[in-house]
């Protein structure tokens, strides 16, 4: 607990530190943003800033709180957490701030389009290569870890068939990663997104309430099944969740 608290001491302090800096560096201004600028009512459209905090919050958390746990199970709490938070002051903080600026700087250029302006033909290339086989393995984990996670959540309820298939829900999951990507950004990421930010959110304050009555929380692995088990000061057993 003590590790968390200075953990969290340290983000925080880095936001407000070393976020400084960073926003010296490549500070915002008054020109208007490629989604007022161009505003073609598919890729570029204009959102209130609430949705768009949700959205960010949502595509910067993700899975994370699931494979945060595995991989604290896998390779030791302490090492995760210096993962995390200097990772984030330091690394994802600040790649995630500059290439939204340097993107909007030019007309929501992709980042293999902004390699390209700065830095020539070849490396908008190799970046475009790059961004391929990434998006491939990032669209891959997440597709087939939400799909996962569904299948051993109803599992724990007892629920077959259909609906305890991965591949059905690896392929409902495909289906809306086309829908949200061929229509308007408004029409499903601008909706469903806020509601799951809402729900990460009630989430966290959930867990923070009942973090002071938490007295272990340990990794077990079950067979191929990895579980996080918390025990609170009114339990006699512990709760189990299968990751």
């Amino acid at each position: 607990m003590i590790s968390f608290i200075i953990c969290l001491a340290l983000l925080i302090g880095g936001y407000f530190v070393y976020g400084k800096v960073v926003e010296n560096t490549f500070a915002p201004d008054d020109r208007e943003t490629p989604a007022v600028r161009i505003n073609d009512g598919v890729d570029y459209v204009v959102m209130p800033q609430w949705k768009l905090f949700l959205v960010q919050l949502l595509n910067i958390a993700g899975l994370g709180p699931i494979f945060g746990a595995m991989q604290g199970a896998l390779w030791g709490g302490p090492v995760v957490f210096l993962w995390i938070t200097f990772g984030t002051i330091f690394a994802g903080g600040v790649h995630d701030y500059f290439s939204g600026m340097l993107s909007e700087r030019n007309d929501g250029a992709s980042i293999s389009e902004v390699c390209g302006i700065y830095l020539g033909n070849v490396m908008k290339n190799v970046m475009r290569v790059f961004s391929v086989v990434l998006l491939v393995m990032v669209g891959t984990v997440f597709a087939v870890g939400p799909a996962g996670l569904i299948v051993t959540l109803l599992g724990n309820k007892g629920i077959t068939g259909l609906l305890a298939n991965p591949e059905f829900w690896l392929w409902i999951i495909l289906l809306y990663y086309f829908i949200a990507t061929f229509i308007s950004i408004d029409k499903i990421i601008g909706r469903i997104y806020p509601i799951f930010g809402i729900c990460l959110i009630i989430m966290l304050l959930v867990l923070s309430s009942v973090s002071s009555q938490i007295r272990i929380i340990q990794f077990r692995k079950s067979g191929a099944t990895l579980q996080i088990c918390i025990l609170t000061e009114n339990q006699s057993g512990a709760s189990c969740l299968s990751l």
